[in-house]
């Protein structure tokens, strides 16, 4: 401390300070060091420790002093990894202390290997905390067992207000203790925190138990019997809410009066007072007392799998189940006997009081299929019920039943596992299933959550192998659309094999969900087994779309021909379409690209952005003249689309001058069209002084651009700047992937340059790597 304070009074000697002096004087000192004036506290920041560090930003911002290079410093020294994307980290010390405690809490960073994090003041975990937004789970969930456990109560507390994203990558098969506290941890996070966003990711063998346990929790249901192993009571965050809830419950039967008990079965589901809703939950939830797992009739009949349903998996990869379907409230009625589950045998429950029930057993219970319309448990929503009774019916004769849930085929299953009586609790917003195979079991399942999911507004399905699955899928989804508070808004899928033509599905998706503001669909090709496709549905071939709301439309054939006839009724149903994109999508003739813009003109006056990516244009010059004069379009893409694979040599004089009177185009896209040196240099004529473009964003990546021409390109746009005064409304340039490595000094002078004109995207692109992986490809 006397060190510290004879160094205010000496500034110089300030810079001579030790880490170890400044780091112990701090506590002492904190109040008057950081009111010190700016430029002594401008040398003190790169002394101090990640724990001072952070409580100086209140001081430094007071200051007028920004921290960030110093956290930019700490991430290059302690991360020793290029962030990706780092052009677009607008604040490096919420990106370094979020990076931070992900690498320690699993172990692949040492707090001790750098003095500024080995503070004793310091807790990694408690005090990056408030600073993470997204975070990832992955393998064994061991992330999650540790944010689980006592000594970090306080962290989780953290999370769950500033927790928006979160990640499950690389999944791998787990025991009960390690579900139990992913069951703690879900509900903290997501029923009593603020995670809008659950994402998975590259599950090639999905646990089935721990896939549908995800995907409940984040639908908003909590199965927590097993996570009371742990805990004598449930949740203190529940036992509040059901207080409250049970003193609203009290006042409306105090008016109700004896109305209540003539309600039958109904009645079971009341709201009770604390102790009786504790009491209950433990009873619902603890598993061997709860009254329909005890009452299940002990059964060896089995039963034939019904159309579209696949059979039970084995027991080894449903082992420990008992959480994977949540209600806090199972009505009595469902004591009656049930039918065992398709294609496989019961067994007897037997159970000693005080263990779980068999993760088997309950597995057949929770996804039993009911022959009986009477069965509380497994009753149907009326709105459920009439959708899929009208998709079953409406398919194509002879065609397989799909698993609707509520199919009323004669011998089919009359439904799954119905939620609508469980308790509920938060949900998120977004869900994103990436490389994650999903069974016929587990579609059905997530077709009855998003049946309710109504806090649900973006689904991402990519690489799943939905095949038919996704008119499971899309039975949910349409249920939800019915529902009053329905939010949902945006839907990607995306797969290797289609399993019906792509514009086929997209009228079938938009049929259900006239709601859409976003749909992507994208395949990379046909289903190989031609014989085994099947037949188009004549509701969705046939029947007319009714008016959407569509607003973005992105499709990506299977190397399928475009007929405008197919595409022409979704724009007529997309008054309020504002951007198209097709990919990947061939042109049947010379006839059909004209018949698109018409249509477009005619149909989509709301256009402002219209996408064309590995679509053969080279024959096509005029219609993309066309295109680039259209008064409506303010960003006009041509992805890889061969412009001048056989074009005259004054095409590209036609492009520029088009593009210079159109004053209404603000971003031209070109990557991957072979422009080369003499092209790009022609291209700065757009912005000459005669021009009344406005162009704003050029993006010129893949082009086989080289040093010299780029240098020979900003030397020309210099000389437009001055000429334009320095008014030039461009102010972006994308040179991704061009060959600039060629001659790093001649790129560098060229890139310092062009920064000076506009703001300059690139990479570090190895392009004679790139071009010995293309050759070893051929």
């Amino acid at each position: 401390a006397p060190e510290a304070a004879m160094a205010a009074e000496r500034p110089l000697s300030l810079f001579a300070l030790s880490a170890a002096a400044v780091s112990r004087s701090m506590a002492a000192l904190e109040r008057d060091v950081w009111a010190l004036p700016g430029h002594l506290l401008r040398g003190l920041l790169p002394l101090l420790t990640v724990f001072h560090l952070e409580r100086a930003e209140d001081a430094a911002r007071r200051a007028g002093l920004s921290t960030q290079p110093i956290w930019r410093k700490l991430w290059d020294d302690v991360m020793k990894t290029r962030p990706p994307n780092s052009e677009s980290i607008t604040c490096w010390r919420k990106k370094f202390l979020e990076t931070f405690f992900s690498n320690v809490l699993h172990g692949v960073l040492d707090v001790s290997s750098d003095w500024r994090l080995n503070d004793r003041h310091f807790s990694p975990l408690l005090h990056s905390s408030p600073h993470v937004s997204q975070l990832t789970l992955c393998n064994m969930l061991q992330g999650a067992v540790e944010l689980t456990a006592e000594h970090n109560h306080k962290v989780l507390e953290n999370l769950a207000g500033s927790l928006q994203i979160l990640k499950f990558q690389h999944l791998l098969s787990c025991d009960q203790s390690i579900r139990c506290s992913l069951v703690l941890l879900l509900h903290r996070l997501i029923h009593h925190g603020s995670v809008s966003q659950v994402s998975m990711y590259s599950w090639p063998v999905p646990d089935t138990v721990l896939l549908v346990l995800i995907l409940t929790m984040s639908a908003g249901f909590w199965r927590s019997g097993n996570a009371l192993a742990y805990h004598s009571s449930p949740c203190g965050l529940c036992r509040e809410e059901d207080k409250a809830q049970s003193q609203e419950s009290a006042e409306e039967r105090a008016e109700k009066g004896c109305n209540a008990e003539h309600e039958g079965s109904g009645g079971e589901n009341q709201k009770r007072s604390p102790k009786e809703g504790d009491a209950h939950m433990n009873s619902v939830l603890s598993g061997p007392r709860s009254p329909p797992l005890r009452n299940l009739a002990c059964e060896e009949t089995s039963s034939e799998v019904p159309c579209g349903h696949t059979s039970f998996q084995s027991s080894s990869s449903l082992h420990s189940s008992s959480e994977q379907l949540s209600c806090h409230h199972i009505p009595r009625k469902t004591r009656r006997r049930l039918k065992p589950a398709v294609g496989r045998k019961r067994r007897c429950l037997r159970r000693s009081r005080g263990h779980y029930a068999d993760p088997e057993d309950l597995y057949d219970f929770v996804f039993t299929v009911a022959r009986e319309d009477n069965s509380g448990l497994l009753d149907r929503t009326r709105t459920t019920e009439g959708e899929n009774t009208e998709n079953c019916t409406s398919s194509s004769p002879g065609s397989p039943c799909t698993g609707h849930p509520g199919c009323k085929r004669k011998g089919r299953p009359a439904g799954i596992l119905s939620l609508k009586d469980a308790h509920r609790f938060r949900s998120v917003s977004t869900l994103e299933l990436f490389s994650i195979p999903l069974a016929g079991e587990t579609c059905r399942t997530l077709s009855n959550l998003l049946s309710s999911w109504v806090s649900l507004e973006n689904l991402v399905l990519s690489y799943n192998g939905l095949n038919a699955n996704i008119s499971c899928i899309l039975s949910g989804l349409r249920a939800l659309s019915r529902h009053p508070e329905c939010r949902f808004r945006v839907l990607r899928v995306s797969d290797m094999f289609s399993h019906m033509p792509c514009m086929e599905l997209v009228r079938c998706i938009l049929s259900a969900l006239p709601q859409l503001h976003t749909l992507s669909v994208s395949f990379d090709l046909k289903n190989q087994l031609e014989g085994s496709r099947p037949e188009a549905n004549p509701s969705c071939s046939e029947a007319e779309i009714p008016e959407s709301c569509l607003e973005v439309l992105e499709i990506r054939f299977p190397r399928e021909p475009l007929h405008t006839a197919f595409l022409l009724p979704v724009l007529k149903a997309s008054k309020s379409l504002q951007q198209l994109s097709l990919d990947s999508a061939t042109l049947p003739c010379p006839q059909e690209l004209r018949l698109l813009l018409e249509m477009l003109k005619e149909c989509t006056p709301n256009l402002k952005k219209l996408s064309f990516h590995d679509v053969n244009l080279a024959e096509h010059q005029q219609e993309v003249l066309l295109l680039l004069q259209d008064p409506g379009l303010q960003e006009i893409t041509f992805s890889f689309c061969r412009l001048f694979e056989s074009s005259p040599a004054e095409f590209l004089s036609e492009i520029i001058n088009t593009v210079k009177r159109n004053s209404s185009l603000k971003s031209l896209k070109l990557p991957g069209n072979r422009l080369g040196n003499h092209r790009l240099i022609a291209l700065a004529d757009i912005f000459s002084e005669n021009s009344s473009s406005t162009l704003c964003q050029l993006d010129v990546s893949s082009n086989c651009i080289k040093p010299d021409g780029l240098l020979e390109f900003t030397k020309k746009l210099e000389g437009h700047f001055q000429q334009r005064g320095g008014q030039l409304p461009f102010t972006h340039l994308c040179l991704f992937q061009n060959w600039l490595d060629q001659d790093a000094e001649t790129a560098q002078e060229a890139l310092r340059r062009l920064r000076a004109v506009c703001s300059v995207v690139s990479d570090a692109w190895d392009s004679s790597q790139a071009f010995a992986d293309y050759i070893s490809v051929m």
